[in-house]
């Protein structure tokens, strides 16, 4: 069995890698980040003895989806095939609104990269009947706020595909779970105001692969975000939009 670990150079992503090639799973970590990925690779040798390799992945360029999984069925030898989606950027909301090329790189690498993808490994899963994709979504996907609304509507979107996907891959024996984080201590929320309730990328982590064991379908992490969701979900929408959240 195997990991492909997509967007490997994330801190969750990099603690996911480790925590399941202890648990004795080989190791494709993708992503942008080359030399980071050689160092996951090599502290994963170290660590645990898995099998590891690292590819230089971005999830934002269709025409290298093919490779990551010719790569991936290299690595597994006929063994099964399990995908963890972490890939993913969150540029400030203001930052997005003066830069309208931000907004379409937000939406290409949350979303319409993610869907390509896994739109791809698909039929793999179909093939093997079993497996495990888990991808990482996000509490903002599960409203509109003002302070991240395009963020938020690219892992929306992505909520709503993965319950599809989700569908269809029940029919050939392999689970879906969408994992919702809230605040995690990470470079994409470090030095952001406001946040509480932060929790470490190890925690995150943890969580996703007891969540796929377990065949849950949608999980937040850590577990109390689903009651502030749930709040914040129900505030009428007079309300809400004079927020400032």
């Amino acid at each position: 069995m195997i990991w492909v670990v997509v967007g490997a150079s994330s801190a969750i992503a990099r603690e996911f890698a480790r925590q399941a090639a202890k648990d004795g799973a080989g190791i494709l970590l993708a992503g942008r980040d080359t030399a980071d990925l050689e160092a996951g690779r090599a502290d994963i040798a170290v660590r645990t003895g898995a099998p590891c390799r690292a590819l230089a992945f971005d999830i934002a360029d269709a025409s290298e989806h093919e490779n990551l999984i010719d790569a991936a069925r290299d690595l597994a030898a006929g063994g099964t095939i399990n995908v963890f989606l972490a890939a993913g950027t969150m540029p400030a909301q203001n930052a997005i609104d003066a830069d309208p090329g931000l907004a379409a790189a937000t939406i290409v690498t949350n979303y319409t990269g993610a869907v390509l993808l896994l739109q791809r490994f698909a039929p793999l899963f179909e093939a093997q009947k079993g497996g495990a994709v888990i991808a990482l979504g996000s509490v903002a996907g599960d409203r509109g706020r003002l302070k991240n609304y395009v963020y938020g509507s690219a892992k929306a979107g992505l909520h709503a595909y993965l319950q599809g996907l989700r569908a269809r891959l029940f029919r050939a024996g392999a689970h879906v779970v969408t994992v919702k984080p809230g605040f995690v201590d990470t470079a994409m929320t470090w030095g952001l105001p406001g946040l509480f309730l932060v929790a470490s990328p190890a925690a995150i982590a943890a969580a996703c692969l007891q969540a796929a064991a377990k065949k849950r379908d949608i999980v937040y992490a850590p577990f109390f975000w689903w009651g502030i969701m749930t709040i914040l979900k129900h505030i009428p929408e007079r309300i809400f939009k004079k927020l400032n959240i």
